[in-house]
């Protein structure tokens, strides 16, 4: 088995984490070697896929506020993004389905780019937005607004509760915001804040993921190949089409004409039959 298809099995059985890792490290590379070798058609994808804070601009890329998820910056940028993704994810799937994951980080997403653009209303910085942190941070505080008193063990540091982490993360993106990449952590806050308020609304009895999974579920729908609806095969019975097509038996005949000539003779009397039908009834009574 060659590599190429070492990655096929991987992504095929890895789950839904890894699928997201090969997506984010696939479009990533390509993206980083076009900003080495080609800048200028870089430059123009980033402007097609990455999401403006400027909101006509946005709202004239829709798409923006899911493809924005999927670019990087540079390679530290994804390396740490695909490393919080598997950590995340982790946590989540403890609790949860691969389904309500993947609705999460594309809804997380989506919530975060939204926040990242209406706060730039005011603050105007006239910037763009990439890479996967919003979605990474939805999944993370869900984990931990679900299960806050679970603990996690962390390199160099040790034992720490769901909620340290959360508070933790929550408190180093407030405090940057003036100082630099504000929208980024705009969007970092904007993907935590969705985290909770979907944990809140499934404990509420409203699963907010399941709008990702009727999306998709309606496209495959539509997409998939329609099974023609084969012609239903009639079957003839051909022993009885044979046994009706035939002269009835002689015996059958005759006796159909007997019953005839007896309903004549009860209507209208003996005397009413023609001389054909006297000599019938008397040949058959001699047989």
């Amino acid at each position: 088995m060659n590599i190429l298809d070492d990655f096929k099995v991987q992504y095929r059985t890895g789950g839904i984490t890894q699928q997201l890792i090969f997506w984010n490290v696939g479009i990533a590379i390509p993206f980083l070697l076009l900003q080495a070798f080609a800048p200028a058609v870089f430059q123009n994808l980033l402007d097609w896929l990455s999401l403006s804070s400027v909101w006509i601009d946005a709202v004239k890329k829709p798409w923006t506020f899911i493809t924005y998820a999927f670019l990087h910056a540079g390679f530290w940028h994804l390396l740490f993004n695909m490393i919080v993704l598997n950590f995340s994810s982790r946590l989540f799937l403890t609790y949860f389905t691969q389904k309500q994951f993947f609705g999460l980080y594309i809804l997380g997403g989506i919530f975060a780019g939204i926040l990242f653009v209406v706060t730039d209303l005011f603050l105007q910085n006239n910037s763009v937005l990439v890479g996967a942190s919003g979605a990474i941070m939805a999944v993370l505080i869900a984990a931990v607004t679900y299960s806050p008193m679970s603990e996690i063990r962390l390199l160099l540091i040790g034992n720490v509760k769901l909620w340290h982490l959360g508070l933790g993360l929550f408190v180093l993106d407030l405090i940057q915001i003036p100082m630099n990449n504000t929208g980024g952590h705009i969007a970092h806050l904007g993907g935590a804040f969705f985290g909770f308020l979907y944990i809140k609304s499934l404990q509420s009895g409203t699963d907010l993921s399941k709008i990702v999974s009727s999306v998709i579920d309606y496209f495959v729908i539509l997409f998939s190949p329609r099974k023609s609806t084969p012609f239903k095969k009639v079957h003839k019975n051909t022993s009885r089409q044979t046994i009706t097509s035939q002269p009835k038996p002689q015996k059958d005949f005759t006796q159909q004409q007997i019953d005839d000539i007896l309903d004549k003779i009860s209507k209208s009397g003996y005397e009413s039959l023609t001389k054909e039908e006297k000599e019938f009834l008397f040949k058959v009574g001699k047989e």
